[in-house]
């Protein structure tokens, strides 16, 4: 039986090559430009302040990478190109998986 595909796309800060991508701040830019990208709309004085919640900069094991949701695909195919259009032109390493949750906190 085969698995369904993974519902996330993490594209890591660093490129095929091994370099580390600059500028060091990439992630919550490239995050920032997709802000708007919500599966509601939404309003309010904060709402530039968000980010997507189906585009997340994070690290991972000390790398820098971005987050990003197939429902983003779904809806609005133009942005999902734009974001997987950045990834392959700068060379980065794109991986297919699921955030695994923090454990909670013992004690």
């Amino acid at each position: 039986m085969d698995a369904p595909p993974a519902q996330h796309v993490f594209i890591q800060g660093v490129t095929r090559s091994g370099r580390i991508f600059r500028p060091s701040d990439w992630a919550e830019r490239l995050a920032g430009v997709l802000s708007p990208f919500h599966p509601q709309a939404a309003s309010g004085p904060d709402t530039h302040l968000r980010y997507s919640p189906w585009v997340q900069p994070t690290v991972v094991a000390g790398i820098k990478c971005v987050v990003v949701d197939r429902a983003l695909r779904d809806f609005d195919e133009r942005a999902w190109d734009f974001v997987m259009g950045f990834a392959r032109d700068n060379d980065l390493v794109i991986t297919e998986a699921c955030p695994v949750p923090e454990p909670p906190n013992a004690g």
